[in-house]
């Protein structure tokens, strides 16, 4: 591709994320897209088939971003701060598209390419995640990692849904919800024994 090509393609998905953060997938048209990109409506499917196949490019080099971010940010610091970047970071995702919320909520859930490819990067998220955790000597990392993660997404809701959420509540919320995973970790591992009773190994 050259850097004219290179350009164009970028201007195309700057303008899709744009739109369909704002007005949603469905309510879009590649017409508007084009407009604001600056080109022809023809130009677009010379680099992208369909509508659908667009959104997932964006949705492509949006969630390639966020964790290129989240790997560079967790080269520099330790087990403990690690969580808390991975707290932020994922907090701080749904922040910085506040006004993008369509990008979540008016997708193109019936399309299977879409769907294959967030398969693949929540699995490559919650891997990552898990690795963090296996590092720093926590058992069950696969699960802790899913019940993280978990945790996150409870609060990024209240982000995407509350017009008055701050930076204050972004630091505080990535704050609490590391500092009480880790706590809730480490006394489960200093005791030896887990704070429930797990029924299953009782049968």
């Amino acid at each position: 591709m050259s850097i004219v090509q290179g350009e164009k393609h970028e201007a195309i998905l700057d303008a899709a994320y744009s739109l369909f953060g704002s007005k949603g997938f469905y309510e879009t048209k590649m017409s508007d897209i084009a407009e604001i990109a600056g080109i022809a409506k023809g130009t677009i499917y010379l680099y992208f088939k369909s509508k659908e196949e667009l959104f997932t490019a964006v949705t492509r080099r949006d969630c390639g971003q966020f964790l290129d971010s989240m790997r560079a940010a967790l080269k520099i610091v330790g087990f403990e701060e690690r969580l808390q970047v991975l707290a932020d970071r994922h907090l701080r995702y749904y922040y910085e598209r506040k006004e993008h919320t369509k990008l979540f909520f008016r997708t193109p859930n019936n399309d299977p390419d879409l769907m294959e490819f967030m398969h693949q990067f929540f699995r490559e998220y919650t891997k990552l995640v898990q690795d963090v955790l296996e590092e720093g000597g926590i058992a069950e990392p696969g699960l802790h990692a899913e019940s993280f993660i978990g945790m996150m997404d409870r609060h990024k809701m209240d982000i995407m849904m509350n017009p008055s959420f701050n930076e204050q509540e972004l630091e505080k919320r990535s704050y609490f919800v590391a500092s009480l995973f880790l706590h809730g970790c480490m006394a489960a591992e200093e005791s030896g024994r887990p704070v429930l009773v797990n029924r299953s190994q009782q049968q």
